[in-house]
């Protein structure tokens, strides 16, 4: 396997969704609680990372062996595709979980049993999107699985492991990282909701009952223009909280370009050419935002 086919069978393009919530909650961390444990922050990453790159190969190992079309099977799926093994696929998978597991049960030792609850959730909600008679990717619960696990639970636990030893755990503290997150939340929701668009009829096909299945493409479409636009309206609305610093007004510059990209799925919903809206939109939204949240920490 080449490193080229690897990096997209690990969808490397999509690894903004886990990376910049994970920083996000660093920045939130210095910023509220000025905490931040270097040594378990970068244990988290790793582990995060890895378990990362398995849903998304798990996903692509289950796409292929429950595929009903072959033609999915053979030309689309990247391990038929690019005549991946599938058992070094799965050998892949083995590997990475253990790894991320173990990583995982060290900071359980170092900061305590809400980073095992809160894992064992993540793990849960990793594997059960793509395996099952019902997978989540399979079902209209996808945007919301995808948005608060990987937008919400990584910053919550990023935040709680750089300020584990000032953290407390009530409804106030978690709606404020709710808060924080909620634009990366719904950023990356959309890009899930934009990869349902694209392959509404591939859907179909293959018997997934995807929200697109339950709303069709012009509910789905206004529900995308308006999580875009609550998006800024929240970070807006952060610094009045104390939430954030005065600076993240500054993502207004990019509303341009995200109008821009959503002008251009609307118009079109093609997996080959409109997809990369999504991935356009979260990274450069969520980057965006980490960088003018950054600033306000340093200036």
């Amino acid at each position: 396997m080449t490193l080229s086919v690897f990096l997209e069978l690990i969808e490397i393009k999509a690894k903004t969704a886990s990376v910049i919530p994970f920083l996000l909650g660093m920045c939130f961390s210095t910023y509220y609680y000025h905490q931040v444990n270097w040594l378990l922050a970068f244990v988290f990453f790793i582990a995060m990372f890895l378990f990362n790159m398995v849903v998304d190969m798990f996903d692509n190992y289950c796409d292929y062996y429950h595929a009903d079309s072959k033609s999915y099977q053979e030309k689309t799926n990247i391990i038929g595709r690019e005549n991946i093994s599938p058992k070094l696929v799965l050998a892949l998978i083995i590997a990475f979980s253990l790894v991320s597991a173990l990583l995982g049960l060290w900071l359980v030792k170092e900061a305590g049993l809400p980073v095992l609850y809160m894992g064992i959730f993540c793990f849960a909600i990793g594997y059960l999107y793509s395996f099952g008679p019902h997978p989540i990717s399979s079902l209209p619960l996808g945007e919301l699985a995808s948005g608060f696990t990987m937008g919400f639970m990584i910053a919550l636990l990023s935040v709680y492991l750089n300020s584990y030893q000032v953290f407390e755990w009530n409804w106030a503290t978690i709606g404020q990282i709710f808060l924080v997150a909620l634009a990366d939340e719904l950023w990356i929701s959309n890009l899930m909701l934009t990869n349902n668009l694209c392959d509404a009829q591939e859907d179909e096909d293959n018997h997934r009952t995807t929200i697109i299945h339950f709303i069709g493409k012009k509910v789905g479409l206004i529900a995308l223009s308006v999580k875009n636009i609550l998006a800024f309206i929240i970070i807006w609305l952060l610094p009045f909280l104390g939430l954030a610093p005065k600076t993240v007004w500054l993502t207004v510059i990019i509303v341009p370009f995200v109008y821009k990209q959503n002008k251009i799925i609307i118009h079109k919903q093609v997996k080959t050419q409109t997809f990369i809206t999504g991935v356009k939109t979260l990274l450069v939204g969520s980057a965006t935002y980490l960088i003018t949240y950054f600033l306000g920490i340093l200036f």
